[in-house]
């Protein structure tokens, strides 16, 4: 399958998040690799089940630059944005309240284990979905897209991973994706946001359960880069470094 154009059968949204929201919790152990406490956790609700990533609030490493405390409002917010642009390349994520306190609560992608961003690039039949990809951190201030953040799930389906160090007031971009700075936005793209810009100013509730994530200099900035963006209509240069993330897998 090329990009993120066909939504897998298996894949019901409404009734995945309900899952999430509202399942029966089991952990099943630590996540490796993970600066943060990461739990895979098998969840179950009539006869409904999945594996899912609990990142517990009490379970983050404290940051000198992020408010302590907001890692897991910052993974919820992502999906959220994501969703709201009808990109669809975050996993369903919910704020929950687990076996180890509040936290985000992530469905677990089936992927293959030797891909990532960079072979996909390699395989050349997911340009739209990275175009669509590097906006979106651009919009988020994702200050960590390494290579390793995106998995190729076992559909072939790009999924973009670890949201939890974005939405900062200050810039922030850190990614390995700048290899489209200065061309413009395809024409989706640039829809995408212009809807997403009404979203916000219309307090849809998609953009409500935002704001609730973030605080109000986060959301100014999100509207301020969001009006940026659909001003300019190009990927944005490399702003103050550094810019690349490490490592970069």
């Amino acid at each position: 399958m090329q990009g993120n154009e066909k939504q897998p059968v298996t894949l019901d949204v409404s009734r995945i998040l309900g899952l999430l929201g509202h399942g029966e919790m089991t952990v099943e152990g630590m996540l490796p690799y993970s600066s943060n406490y990461t739990l895979l956790t098998h969840i179950e609700q009539d006869g409904l089940r999945a594996l899912a990533v609990y990142k517990p609030r009490r379970g983050e490493r404290p940051l000198w630059d992020f408010p302590r405390g907001t890692l897991y409002c910052r993974e919820v917010a992502a999906y959220l944005v994501s969703a709201a642009l009808g990109f669809n390349f975050v996993p369903p994520t919910v704020v929950r309240n687990g076996p180890y306190g509040i936290g985000a609560l992530q469905l677990y992608i089936e992927h293959d284990e030797e891909s990532h961003l960079f072979t996909m690039l390699k395989e050349g039949c997911y340009e739209d979905v990275i175009l669509r990809l590097t906006v979106f951190d651009c919009l988020i201030n994702n200050a960590d897209r390494k290579s390793g953040h995106c998995l190729k799930g076992r559909d072939g389906r790009l999924w973009a991973i670890d949201h939890g160090i974005c939405f900062h007031h200050e810039y922030k971009l850190r990614t390995v994706l700048w290899d489209f700075v200065g061309q413009p936005f395809a024409k989706d793209v640039l829809t995408a946001l212009c809807s997403f810009k009404e979203q916000l100013e219309r307090k849809d509730p998609i953009a409500q359960m935002i704001e609730d994530l973030l605080d109000k200099n986060e959301i100014r900035a999100l509207r301020r880069r969001l009006d940026h963006l659909v001003h300019t209509g190009v990927y944005p240069d490399p702003g103050p470094g550094p810019n690349i993330p490490w490592p970069p897998v």
